[in-house]
């Protein structure tokens, strides 16, 4: 399935498609953006950087605001280890504390761009069990992807309000597939 065009700006989704697997609905999707100097500069110097992605399955009603089905959302928490020269990811459902709780996967890298691969990257990730999608109308995915300053210290979330060089956001949708198509 293809989706609709990426939105403009630092960062667009390359590829997303949603698939039917054992019961589930499975998201694939590739989000290409660069960091900006600002940013790359504070996470060499030990600031985390944290990204959400989030995944919504709605019915589109015409005479109503559209109804949400289902929903999942997953946090990522980049930062680099000073000590050990390597690249920390952190993957949650919730938002990532600095203490690590709530952290279902933590990788560890050599290189910014080998950690920045696996952010940008969502492979055959369960968003949805099948059985909780009515199959009475049709529905669509809205995937969107960005950097959350809100997470960052508070002098940053000061200094990255309005920059664009602290903004990274990329939104698509693609229409589900039907039951027993890929």
């Amino acid at each position: 399935m293809q989706a609709d065009p990426p939105t403009p700006g630092p960062a667009a989704i390359t590829q997303l498609m949603v698939q039917r697997v054992d019961g589930e609905l499975e998201l694939s999707a590739e989000v290409q953006f660069e960091l900006s100097a600002q940013v790359e500069d504070a996470l060499h110097k030990g600031i985390p950087m944290f990204f959400v992605a989030e995944a919504e399955i709605v019915r589109e009603r015409w005479y109503w605001t559209d109804k949400t089905v289902a929903s999942a959302t997953r946090h990522m928490r980049l930062a680099y280890q000073p000590l050990t020269r390597r690249w920390r990811l952190n993957v949650g459902a919730r938002p990532i504390e600095t203490s690590g709780l709530g952290v279902t996967l933590a990788q560890t890298f050599d290189s910014l761009p080998e950690a920045l691969a696996s952010v940008q990257r969502f492979g055959r990730w369960p968003i949805a069990r099948t059985a909780d999608i009515p199959s009475d109308s049709a529905h669509l995915l809205r995937f969107r992807f960005g950097l959350d300053v809100s997470q960052l210290p508070r002098p940053f979330q000061i200094g990255a309000v309005g920059q664009s060089e602290w903004s990274i956001a990329a939104s698509a949708s693609v229409k589900l597939p039907a039951e027993g198509g890929k």
